[in-house]
């Protein structure tokens, strides 16, 4: 049974709104919105002004966790200190949920390569999820999107470092490529069966970087933007944005996909899929 993915060409802050709308879901009580609120000296992450008309709209919070990397954001002082001077404090409430511990754990025994999942304990007070995605390269990844946001975003700082090392935390450089692939798909399947029918995904492609909103120092862009999908499948709507990267004919997009490519960035998407949780195949509505 394939998924509905809605597509518009159209590309600003109220449309993103109302991609929520055309969605037909309707996420209620304590909503967690999580996005990347950007490293420091990253140039190409979407911020707060972008996104001010949907959080606004759902009366969300933004909600982070700490990196496993040296950085601006591996620690809850310096992670605080720049979600402030990026702006994210002064529209909405922030909540960084793994600010301390303990983590809280999501278990999942069918789980191909990690059997758990660790995030912030603070992911414990909210009811339902909008998943807001910058889709672009990565540099481990390939690409990221809907379910690196659902994996990695959403882990802990020592969670994150658990699934890039596939169960081993101390390999978190070294790990298996593609046991570090699977492993996302496993801990985003535990994510998305937590809030099962209560999270939703916005995926934008514009700023499409080969790099990651992670990079302090990032390539500028290498491709004209393309528009905002909508889908209560995180599979579906990342399949379909490499899809439209795949069909266009911008000078661009080879670049992009030999970042996707040379990281084997489908296979997380492939795992995603064996895990059940959403499937590959779906039918795109513009609108």
């Amino acid at each position: 049974m394939s998924a509905t993915v809605y597509f518009s060409k159209t590309i600003t802050p109220q449309k993103v709104a109302e991609m929520y709308d055309i969605l037909g879901v309707s996420l209620t009580g304590r909503i967690a919105v999580k996005l990347h609120s950007g490293e420091e000296g990253n140039q190409n992450f979407l911020g707060p002004d972008f996104w001010r008309p949907i959080i606004e709209k759902l009366n969300g919070t933004v909600v982070e966790c700490n990196t496993a990397y040296e950085g601006a954001r591996n620690t809850t002082e310096k992670h605080l200190k720049l979600l402030k001077k990026h702006g994210w404090n002064h529209y909405f409430p922030v909540d960084l949920l793994d600010a301390e511990g303990p983590d809280m754990e999501l278990d999942d025994p069918d789980g191909k390569v990690i059997q758990k999942d660790y995030v912030g304990k603070n992911l414990a007070n909210y009811d339902s999820m909008l998943v807001l995605s910058h889709f672009k390269g990565h540099p481990m990844g390939g690409y990221g999107g809907a379910l690196k946001q659902l994996s990695i975003g959403c882990a802990s700082s020592y969670g994150k470092a658990y699934i890039h090392g596939a169960g081993m935390p101390e390999e978190i450089w070294t790990a298996d490529h593609n046991l570090f692939l699977e492993s996302m798909a496993d801990a985003a399947c535990m994510m998305h069966r937590h809030f099962e029918g209560k999270i939703a995904y916005i995926n934008v492609m514009m700023n499409m970087s080969v790099d990651c909103d992670c990079c302090a120092v990032a390539e500028d862009p290498c491709m004209k933007d393309i528009g905002i999908l909508a889908s209560t499948d995180p599979i579906a709507i990342d399949q379909a944005c490499i899809d439209l990267v795949l069909k266009s004919d911008d000078p661009g997009r080879d670049h992009l996909l030999e970042r996707i490519n040379s990281r084997n960035g489908i296979h997380t998407i492939e795992a995603a899929e064996a895990r059940g949780f959403g499937t590959r195949e779906y039918e795109m509505k513009e609108v």
